[in-house]
């Protein structure tokens, strides 16, 4: 069954309505110029739900802060970190998954991936925008058909309700799509979800 993750939460009380629907994967992004931004507390979440932090070029000291205060489990690199920042990290931190992200355009170009295959845990597609992510816009999937990995993917990019079925049609086949990463498509504003349509697209996939 594949995965959900809810991304760039913020509000403590829309964290705690999304954590009731049970996602595998909620994220909160620590990366200052996003206006989904997290600076505050976070209510407790089930230990069933993975928190992932996402970051964007930052460095090691500022991803080893926001570890340890929000005690996350796994790290998602948002921005242009080599495999060797990733080496670095998965040395200081083996028992956190890591997660790297890569745009993606008109083209999609896998084998720059390779040297990533051995320092991350999963690789995240997202669709190549003006921002580090949240545009809000769907990339051409069908690129991904000549994806020549086995590592498992996070499918990202403007995904919402109306996704659903090509999303089925997607997982039918032998892409290894792992998880549904879902932002800004279900929000009122940016990094307050709306949770019924969460729920909605939550139980498509359940």
């Amino acid at each position: 069954m594949v995965k959900i993750k809810v991304c760039g939460m913020r509000q403590p009380q829309n964290i705690g309505d999304i954590a009731a629907l049970n996602p595998d994967y909620m994220g909160f992004i620590f990366y200052p110029p996003s206006p989904r931004f997290c600076s505050g507390s976070l209510p407790t979440l089930p230990d069933t739900i993975q928190k992932v932090g996402v970051f964007v070029n930052a460095s090691l000291q500022y991803i080893e802060e926001k570890i340890n205060s929000y005690q996350l489990n796994t790290l998602q690199l948002h921005g242009d970190e080599s495999a060797a920042f990733c080496q670095q990290l998965k040395q200081a931190y083996p028992r956190l998954a890591i997660i790297k992200a890569f745009a993606i355009g008109d083209k999609a170009h896998f084998e720059p991936l390779a040297p990533y295959l051995s320092v991350t845990d999963y690789f995240l597609f997202d669709t190549k925008g003006a921002n580090y992510g949240g545009n809000g816009t769907v990339f051409n999937w069908d690129l991904l058909s000549n994806y020549p990995y086995k590592q498992p993917i996070f499918l990202s990019g403007g995904i919402g309700l109306s996704e659903i079925q090509p999303i089925k049609a997607l997982l039918s086949t032998k892409i290894p799509i792992f998880a549904l990463d879902i932002n800004s498509k279900f929000e009122t504003s940016p990094g307050e979800k709306e949770v019924a349509r969460v729920r909605e697209f939550i139980k498509h996939f359940q």
